[in-house]
């Protein structure tokens, strides 16, 4: 592979530049035309090339290749370039020198003179004999080429025209502009070059036609990746490549390194059919192979090793700070050596054009995925020692508080230090800059406060006072991953006064700071009592009651893997948890006039609300008690008992804290919220990447993020409801055995019966029923015990079904809820045939949004079969199966169900996205005439290929031949559809069936 892909593969992205060059090979004879193919590194120029070249050839043209760029001891010029036209001559009459015009032709050609080593050099530098006799060589050799393609029509082609030697190059210019031979079309392609310096400079103004190459679009660049990785991608992971390229995000060759890197280190991860990336984002790079990167970023060759050691060392001193060149200068008097070799590679990088300094003089890579990969290469440059002494230069000259309030970016220089700095002074700076920076710049500011954390002691008495800045901070923001970020120093400080309770403010601060980080790492979906915390750990949360409340409520919601322990008395579930945590616990922050219950921190009595909404509604209505009279009403309280019948923590803690709630920022459960609307509202294909992003963030090191097994049991569903089940039981057997949300249940009970084992479903069914009941989680249970009184109905076991009604009505009376009222009723009207009570059931799950649940109604409506508007159920019921992606056992049986009613099901256009634009470029050219074999040689691929991609297109437009998808095209039906995207019917590649090699069609062919 070498300048932009694969050169055996279809070139993406370049269709009309495609064409073009293919058409000047073709244009033998009279019109032959020569052109010059211009574009940076990696743009693809060899690829188009020789995806035109075999282009040409299937349309019989033959294209002959010059080899010019090594002398092998040939001096460069004329007598290169003659060597190079009769070897390709050569190929094509099987006898190198033999002239094809015949023996006078021969006998004209004068033979290529080997000139001495000194006297080499561009044409013009010779002297006068020796500039005439290239003159001579370069008319001979006009001459032959145009006497072969007399005979043979042919074509020729050069690539990496700069690599050329500069005689070589210009000899080449004059053969274009002078001695331009008759009949033959000439293809040259290279790099840009700046007008005047010789060589190959002198070739633009020399061509009929200028084609440069741009880079390709953001969709081009997916279709790169699909096709390099073999399989459909999640959008994000082009969109980071995108991000992590910069000015090269349209370069093939700059894309495939990436993903060649990312292979490399096993970044990727397939899940439900698409690749995801599991790397964070800022940590992609090219690859480290120094060649191939010095041809694709670094200008002027291969890079020396001095000067490539020089720039790893600037992309390591950027990496964790900002540098402006005042840094540098301040530095310069007194002459430290490694502050004027930065300075040096800074200023020789900005002038290539590597690096950007903006107006500030902030000095930052171009690109930082080639950032990223220098990083990765080996440099004895002590990069940390440049950060400290920038620290220095200004704490020497302001003491440390003042530097660190007056220049807060001083924090960064400051971690990136290290160890090179003493602890006192770094502090001091560490924490006047995370002050300083906590309203203009709070992400800076985070980090400032969590670097000195690091340094402070567990016993130090400022420790806590800097959680409680820090984790107020975060909360403020919604900043989860931060206040998650606390865990280790607070765990350190618990444990260091593990033997000496904590009393007063340092009691009230600690438990603050716990809670925050509670709340955070519930966000994230982990359990604040989760293994990482220390041997002694556990045992210090332990002390502080607000940390049970928190790790409770996660066991309610299906964030954990397993039950959770809080106590040595405590029970299994969240309702015994609870039940150890005193109401009056609260934190109380005096210096910072916060108060869990007051502030966005929940107090015990709202986690033991939120908790409790998972129970029975006895529990939820004791639970209420112990809060204000009127503070929920009956909405509220409903929509907190479907938050928890869906393991929807975020709408649980928006419920309870209302207006106090500081949001849930980027977390887990913030994704999960939105992944839950996309799966109710009936954007599933949404819903999956949601939940692909979920399980690839949990996987990204450095986030921080646990999984969220809601979301990969409503992956599962997904997948299971679509005839998927390879997907959906991968994303099951991600989710632990020791789960027991009934969200978890409901996708197992539909991936088990699916899979055919319909009599084991239910059983274990039954039993997951049990261990739900056990844990004290009703809500959700409802949606199992429907489940399976609807599969019983397909398998025709009334026994069944009456045992599943009457534990719906069980269940109904201990959660009255609204969710268990729906199935309870629907459950009813199935068991006893009546359409009016599923009629009311989907009046209210429409009301409710719920999509998937509606179209279980219609189907239930249609079933019963007491409707007088079962024909416009089964039509509804269609059409949402077809929006939804339904697989196959949901259509038969919307088959089964017209059959036996006697009913018409309606035949509905597939539906889906509008047509690719390799679809509309094949349409189009079918539109014009083209043959197989025609679009075959215009795509680069065989016939057969052609072939089963017109059956494809065949099948997705509806159109049963070539007349009927050209008559469908033509008369504007396909874009009626929405099948054509905008614009395509006016620009589509290829509307002019000649550019394909098609006979022009007169009166005659279009009667």
């Amino acid at each position: 592979m070498r300048d932009g892909g694969p050169v055996g593969g279809p070139v993406i992205g370049r269709d009309s530049e495609l064409r073009e060059v293919a058409r000047t090979l073709r244009s033998t004879g009279a019109g032959a035309r020569t052109l010059l193919v211009v574009g940076a590194a990696g743009t693809g120029k060899t690829a188009l090339l020789e995806q035109a070249r075999r282009a040409a050839a299937e349309e019989g043209a033959r294209v002959l290749r010059l080899r010019c760029h090594d002398d092998g001891g040939t001096p460069p010029g004329a007598v290169a370039l003659a060597e190079a036209v009769h070897s390709a001559l050569g190929t094509v009459h099987g006898r190198r020198g033999t002239a094809p015009g015949g023996p006078g032709t021969a006998r004209r050609t004068p033979p290529p003179q080997r000139q001495r080593h000194g006297s080499r050099g561009s044409y013009g530098s010779h002297g006068s004999n020796g500039s005439q006799g290239e003159l001579s060589l370069l008319s001979a050799l006009g001459e032959v080429l145009a006497d072969a393609a007399r005979d043979t029509r042919f074509a020729l082609m050069v690539d990496d025209v700069e690599r050329l030697p500069v005689p070589t190059a210009s000899a080449l210019g004059l053969l274009f502009r002078v001695f331009r031979p008759a009949g033959v079309p000439m293809v040259a392609a290279g790099r840009p070059t700046r007008s005047g310096t010789g060589g190959s400079s002198q070739l633009p103004s020399a061509v009929d036609r200028l084609l440069t190459l741009p880079p390709l679009r953001p969709a081009d660049v997916e279709a790169l990746v699909v096709r390099r990785l073999g399989r459909p991608v999640e959008p994000a992971l082009v969109t980071a490549i995108l991000g992590a390229l910069g000015p090269m995000a349209g370069v093939p060759e700059a894309v495939l390194s990436v993903l060649d890197s990312l292979d490399e280190h096993g970044a990727l991860l397939e899940l439900g059919g698409h690749v995801c990336l599991t790397g964070p984002e800022q940590a992609l790079r090219l690859t480290t192979d120094v060649a191939r990167l010095g041809r694709l970023c670094l200008p002027g060759g291969p890079p020396d090793r001095a000067s490539l050691e020089a720039a790893a060392a600037v992309a390591r001193t950027l990496e964790h700070a900002e540098i402006r060149l005042d840094d540098l200068h301040r530095l310069k008097p007194g002459g430290p050596r490694r502050a004027g070799l930065v300075d040096r590679a800074v200023t020789s990088l900005a002038g290539d054009g590597i690096l950007t300094v903006d107006g500030d003089g902030r000095a930052s890579f171009a690109v930082p995925a080639l950032a990223a990969a220098l990083r990765a290469l080996p440099t004895h440059h002590d990069v940390s020692a440049l950060h400290a002494l920038i620290v220095r230069s200004l704490t020497d000259r302001l003491g440390a508080r003042a530097a660190g309030g007056g220049h807060p970016r001083l924090a960064e220089h400051v971690t990136a230090a290290g160890s090179l700095l003493d602890d006192a002074l770094a502090v001091d700076v560490l924490l006047a800059a995370a002050r300083t920076d906590a309203r203009s710049d709070w992400p800076r500011s985070v980090r400032a406060y969590a670097s000195a954390l690091r340094r402070l002691a567990p016993h130090d008495p400022r420790t806590p006072h800097v959680l409680c800045e820090s984790a107020e901070l975060s909360l403020r923001h919604s900043d989860h991953p931060g206040a998650l970020a606390l865990g280790g120093p607070l765990l350190a400080r618990l444990d260091a006064r593990l033997d000496a309770a904590p009393v007063g403010e340092d009691r009230d601060l600690s438990a603050y700071v716990t809670g925050v980080w509670a709340l955070a790492a519930l966000h994230e979906h982990r359990l604040p009592y989760g293994p990482g915390g220390g041997a002694r750990g556990p045992r210090a949360l332990e002390r502080l009651p607000v940390a049970a409340g928190f790790a409770a409520l996660g066991v309610a919601y299906g964030t954990g893997a397993g039950t959770f322990r809080p106590g040595s008395g405590a029970g299994t579930g969240p309702a015994p948890a609870l039940a150890s945590v005193p109401v009056a616990a609260s934190a109380s922050v005096p210096a910072l006039g916060r108060v869990c219950g007051s502030g966005p921190l929940p107090s015990p009595a709202e986690l033991r609300l939120a908790a409790a909404a998972a129970g029975d509604r006895a529990g939820l209505l004791d639970t209420l008690r112990a809060l204000p009279p009127d503070a929920y009403g009956v909405h509220d309280l409903d929509r907190l008992r479907n938050a928890a019948a869906h393991a929807d923590l975020a709408d649980a803690l928006a419920t309870v804290l209302g207006d106090r709630y500081a949001g849930a920022g980027d977390s887990t459960a913030a994704r999960y919220h939105a992944m839950l609307g996309s799966y109710l509202a009936g954007d599933w294909d949404g819903a999956l990447a949601s939940a692909r992003r979920i399980e690839a963030r949990s996987r990204t090191r450095g986030t921080g993020a646990g999984p969220s097994q809601a979301a990969r049991a409503l992956a599962a569903e997904i997948h299971c409801a679509r005839g998927e089940l390879g997907h959906a039981r991968a994303w099951l057997d991600l989710v632990p055995g020791t789960v027991a949300h009934p969200l978890v249940a409901w996708a197992r009970l539909g991936l088990r019966y699916w899979s055919g084992q319909g009599v084991q479903a239910l059983e274990s069914a039954r039993e997951d029923v049990r261990r739900a009941r056990g844990s004290g989680l009703l809500a959700g249970v409802e949606r199992v015990l429907l489940r399976c009184l609807t599969y019983a109905l397909l398998e025709d076991m009334p026994r069944l079904m009456r045992e599943a009604l009457d534990e719906l009505e069980s269940l109904h009376a201990e959660a009255d809820s609204p969710m268990t009222r729906e199935a309870v009723v629907l459950g009813r009207a199935l068991v006893h045939g009546d359409a009016d009570r599923a009629l009311a059931v989907l009046g209210s799950v429409r009301e409710r949004g719920d999509v998937y649940m509606g179209l279980l109604c219609l189907l239930s409506l249609v079933e019963i079969g007491e409707d007088e508007d079962e024909d416009r159920h089964l039509a509804e019921a269609s059409r949402i199966a077809q929006e939804l992606g339904i697989g196959r056992a949901t259509r038969t049986t919307l088959g089964h169900m017209a059959r036996r009613r006697s009913l018409v099901l309606p035949r509905l256009r597939p539906a889906g996205e509008p047509l690719s634009e390799e679809d509309v470029r094949l349409t189009a050219m079918v539109s014009d005439g083209a043959t197989n074999r025609q679009i075959a040689a215009r795509l680069a691929s065989s016939e057969k290929t052609v072939e089963r991609r017109l059956t494809r297109l065949f099948q997705r437009v509806g159109c049963r031949s070539r007349a009927e998808l050209t008559a469908a095209w033509l008369d504007g039906s396909l874009a009626d559809r929405g099948l054509v995207p905008a614009g395509a019917l006016a620009g589509a590649p290829g509307t002019d069936a000649r550019a394909y090699g098609a006979p022009e069609r007169g009166p005659s062919a279009s009667r």
